[in-house]
């Protein structure tokens, strides 16, 4: 048992993973969190580059590095989505300098959707990525206490921000060390630890369940599934709760349904939904009217910025999008435009090409995983990853959050990588 507990990097590239992962908090004081992953990224991503340039036949089968085809579909996907950042710019005679601007960001942003699947294929076992998810969740548990005195005691809200902020970002709440935030509509405190806003540590902490239920080690699981629902409760995100029941549950359904057993009870359950289906429509409604009015101005702005976006988009550039992120008007709190909801966001700026840009892998990818979870761990991981991506397109945008959550891009690579059998052979 012992052994199998210790798990440490064995090559360059886990402990590039390892040591980004559990020094999240050490990153997150000095304000170089948001700069870690894009850097790690690139040196990675060179680093495959010169491996598959010096592979043959001599390679060891151990060593060889494969490209699978799923990754290949984020490769593409992601340099159609820097195209339609080109066409945008253009489209609008935007300067030269937006354009080198809007490239690093996109360097920084969507290009990571595509290389941390990429670096999935290189020599990094799933069990470290979990394990190192399990660490920063423990890390949690220590350290809120003193995120928890700091609002008691009534300390300042931001700490200070990092000079690093001067490399360049989306803002300071990128590089502040924030102790605390008041939500403005409840009057209550909430946290995001080492993320730029409460909902997206709610986005964290789902991730890391996910690692903490394929966790072998009972300790680090344990303290990990704590550690991650703390997170989720002091987030006060609803998105966070509601992805907690829907994930695992559309996981544990999909994962078995090749199996006898499962598919008899769908057969006999298929029916019965169909009798009680116009009751679950109204408790639907009734569920995403109090969700709604949980947080009743938020809920309205975000919906001022999907219909502007919305309409912007279709009336103005529907093919390649603006280009650009613009400042809401009033009405959205002056909030950026197709901000808050990934696809309304594609849309305004990269337009239906943009938008396809996301799609396309997004349901490559379920289907790839809905084959593979039926045999494979590592597949079934991949599925709920994937399904929480999805449910978070509608509540943020991915872009900015990938530095956050490039872990699970690495477990979605080392997924789409691994060999399984036929499922159908269970039926």
């Amino acid at each position: 048992m012992a052994k199998q507990e210790e798990i440490t990097p064995r090559n360059f590239e886990e402990r590039m993973v390892w040591y980004t992962i559990t020094w999240t908090y050490g990153l997150y004081v000095i304000g170089g969190l948001y700069l870690a992953a894009p850097i790690i990224a690139w040196i990675l991503v060179f680093y495959l580059c010169k491996k598959l340039v010096l592979q043959n036949s001599q390679t060891p089968v151990e060593e060889r590095i494969t490209i699978p085809f799923g990754v290949w579909v984020w490769i593409i996907a992601m340099i159609v989505m820097l195209v339609a950042l080109f066409m945008g710019h253009l489209d609008y005679n935007l300067s030269t300098g937006e354009i080198i601007k809007s490239t690093l960001g996109w360097a920084k942003g969507w290009a990571l959707l595509a290389i941390f699947p990429l670096i999935g294929c290189l020599n990094i076992r799933p069990e470290l990525v979990y394990r190192a998810g399990c660490v920063v969740c423990y890390q949690t548990l220590l350290f809120f206490p003193l995120f928890y005195i700091a609002y008691l005691a009534h300390l300042p809200v931001t700490l200070y921000v990092s000079p690093l902020q001067a490399v360049g970002g989306p803002g300071p709440d990128f590089f502040a060390l924030n102790l605390y935030e008041i939500d403005p509509e409840a009057g209550s405190a909430r946290w995001r630890l080492f993320t730029p806003w409460a909902p997206a540590l709610g986005f964290v902490a789902n991730i890391y369940l996910i690692f903490a239920f394929q966790e072998k080690s009972i300790k680090w699981r344990v303290l990990a599934i704590i550690g991650s629902l703390l997170m989720c409760q002091v987030s006060a995100s609803r998105l966070a709760l509601v992805n907690l029941v829907v994930v695992s549950s559309l996981t544990w359904i999909l994962s078995r349904m090749t199996r006898p057993r499962v598919l008899i009870i769908l057969g006999f359950a298929s029916p019965v939904i169909g009798l009680v289906a116009p009751s679950i429509i109204k408790a639907y409604k009734n569920f995403n009217d109090a969700f709604k009015a949980a947080r009743a101005g938020s809920s309205r702005v975000r919906a001022a910025l999907g219909r502007i976006a919305y309409d912007r988009w279709e009336s103005e550039a529907p093919i390649w999008g603006h280009g650009v992120v613009e400042k809401g008007p009033h009405v959205a709190e002056h909030m950026p435009i197709g901000s808050h909801h990934s696809w309304f966001g594609l849309l305004f700026v990269k337009g239906i090409v943009g938008f396809f840009a996301l799609a396309v892998p997004m349901l490559w990818t379920f289907l790839e995983f809905l084959i593979k979870c039926q045999t494979s761990k590592v597949g079934k991981s991949g599925l709920s990853i994937i399904f929480t991506i999805f449910l978070y397109t509608f509540g943020e945008n991915l872009e900015i959050l990938a530095y956050l959550f490039w872990p699970a891009l690495v477990i979605v690579g080392i997924a789409m990588k691994e060999k399984t059998g036929n499922p159908f052979n269970q039926i």
